[in-house]
C-alpha cells in the first residue's frame, strides 16, 4: 500500500522559503499590473467543460482533468489555463466598450506536465488587453513582461519574436490556404524543428516548388535585427507577411529604447501555439536557462466562441517556475524579523503589537523552545531596559 505522505508524479509541496518567495513574487507583479491599470479578476477553478473547452480551449482537452459534478450530472474540468476563463470574463460578465485591462493570478491543473521536471500545477499569472487592435497593446503587454521580471529580479532576459502571420502568409502566396488540418500539423511541427527534409518530404516537389523554397528559408531566419532585412528580400510578397514584419521591426525598436537591458532576437520558424495566436508572438528567456520563463501575443479569436470577438492580446507565466530561476541564480534572502520573549505582559504585548502594526516581523519564542531553528533571520529584539520594551540589536 503507497504510503499516505506521498504525492501524485508531478505535484509537490511549496516550502517556507520558497513559499515565501512565490508570494512575494505575486505581490509585485500584481502590483506591477495595477500601476497599468490591470484590474484583478479570480475566475473559479472549476467549469463547465463545455466552455474551458470552447474555441482555441480545445487545443487544451488533453491536459484538463474532467469530473462528473454531483449536483447536475453534468462534466466539469479543472482549468488548465485561466486565458479563455478571462475571455469569458471580458465577453459576458463585463461586456465593456473600448479597452479592458484584466489580470490574475491561481492555480491551474495538468494532466501530464509540460516537461520532465515540471510540475502539473502552476501558480498562472497573466494580464490580458481587449478591445484594440493596433501594435500600442502588444508595446503595452510586452512593457508590462519585462518590467514585472526585471523587479523580480532577474537579469539578463532575452526577448524572442516571431509572427504567426509570416506563415500564414507564405501558405496564402504559395496556393497552400487549403491545406487538411493533418497535413497542416505536420508542416508547422517540422517547421518549428526547422526539418527542412521533412517539409519537402511532405510537400511535392512538381506541385509546391514556390512553397517549398519559401518555407526551408522561413526555418533559417533566426538571429538578430538583420533577420527582418533578410525576410523582406526572401519570402514572397504578401500584404500579411510584409505587415507582420513592419510591425516586429517597430515593436523591436522602441523596445530596445525603453529595456536597452534586454536582447532582442527573432525566430520567425517558431510557431509555437500557432492555432491560438493570430499575431505576434513572445517568449522571455533568462540567461542560462534553455525553457522560456514567460510566454504571450496577440490572440484576436479567443473571445468569439463567447460571442464576442475582439483584439486581445497577453502574456502569462508560471510563478512556480519563476521563483525556481531566481532561487537558481541568487539565494533567498533571510527575511529580518524581531525576536521577541513569550509573556502576558500587557507592555510586551503591546510592544508586539506596535512592531507588528509598523511593518516588523515578530517572533514570539514559545516556552522550551528558545533554541529551535527559525525561518526568519532575527537580527533584533524586543528587550526589558529600564521598565521599558524596547526593540535592540541582537
Amino acid at each position: 500500500m503507497p504510503s499516505a505522505w506521498l504525492l501524485p508524479e508531478h505535484i509537490a509541496d511549496v516550502l517556507p522559503s520558497q513559499a515565501r518567495r512565490v508570494e512575494d513574487l505575486r505581490r509585485t507583479w500584481l502590483d506591477a499590473a495595477r500601476g497599468y491599470g490591470f484590474e484583478l479578476v479570480m475566475p473559479p477553478l472549476l467549469e463547465h467543460i463545455e466552455s474551458l473547452l470552447s474555441g482555441t480551449g480545445g487545443a487544451l482537452d488533453l491536459q484538463t482533468f474532467k469530473l462528473v459534478d454531483q449536483l447536475s450530472g453534468r462534466t466539469l474540468g479543472v482549468r488548465a489555463d485561466a486565458t479563455p476563463q478571462v475571455a469569458r470574463i471580458d465577453a459576458h460578465l463585463l461586456n465593456r466598450q473600448g479597452v479592458t485591462r484584466l489580470c490574475y493570478c491561481g492555480s491551474v491543473l495538468h494532466t501530464r506536465p509540460a516537461s520532465a521536471h515540471a510540475n502539473r500545477e502552476p501558480l498562472q499569472l497573466g494580464a490580458e488587453i481587449y478591445g484594440h487592435a493596433g501594435l500600442e497593446a502588444d508595446l503595452e503587454a510586452l512593457e508590462l513582461a519585462l518590467e514585472g521580471l526585471s523587479a523580480s529580479g532577474l537579469q539578463g532576459l532575452v526577448l524572442d519574436l516571431a509572427d504567426v502571420r509570416l506563415v500564414r502568409g507564405v501558405w496564402s502566396a504559395c496556393g497552400l490556404d487549403g491545406l487538411s488540418a493533418a497535413l497542416r500539423d505536420q508542416l508547422l511541427a517540422a517547421i518549428t524543428a526547422k526539418d527542412v527534409a521533412l517539409v519537402n518530404e511532405l510537400l511535392p516537389a512538381a506541385e509546391h516548388a514556390q512553397a517549398r523554397q519559401a518555407l526551408a528559408t522561413l526555418t533559417r531566419l533566426y538571429g538578430g535585427l538583420e533577420i527582418l532585412a533578410d525576410a523582406r528580400q526572401a519570402l514572397p510578397q504578401h500584404p500579411a507577411i510584409a505587415q507582420a514584419l513592419d510591425d516586429l521591426s517597430r515593436l523591436a525598436g522602441h523596445l530596445q529604447a525603453v529595456q536597452p537591458d534586454v536582447r532582442v532576437g527573432f525566430d520567425l520558424a517558431d510557431l509555437s501555439g500557432f492555432s491560438y495566436y493570430s499575431g505576434i508572438r513572445f517568449a522571455v528567456y533568462a540567461q542560462g536557462h534553455a525553457e522560456s520563463v514567460l510566454r504571450g501575443g496577440r490572440y484576436d479569436e479567443v473571445g468569439a466562441v463567447f460571442g464576442r470577438s475582439r483584439p486581445a492580446v497577453g502574456f502569462s507565466l508560471d510563478l512556480k517556475v519563476l521563483a525556481e530561476v531566481l532561487a537558481g541564480a541568487q539565494p533567498t534572502p533571510a527575511r529580518l524579523a524581531i525576536l521577541a520573549p513569550w509573556g502576558e505582559d500587557p507592555a510586551l504585548r503591546q510592544a508586539i503589537r506596535t512592531a507588528r502594526a509598523d511593518g516588523h516581523t515578530v517572533v514570539c519564542v514559545l516556552p522550551g523552545h528558545e533554541h529551535d531553528v527559525q525561518e526568519f533571520a532575527c537580527d533584533r529584539e524586543l528587550a526589558l531596559v529600564d521598565g521599558r520594551w524596547v526593540v535592540r540589536s541582537r
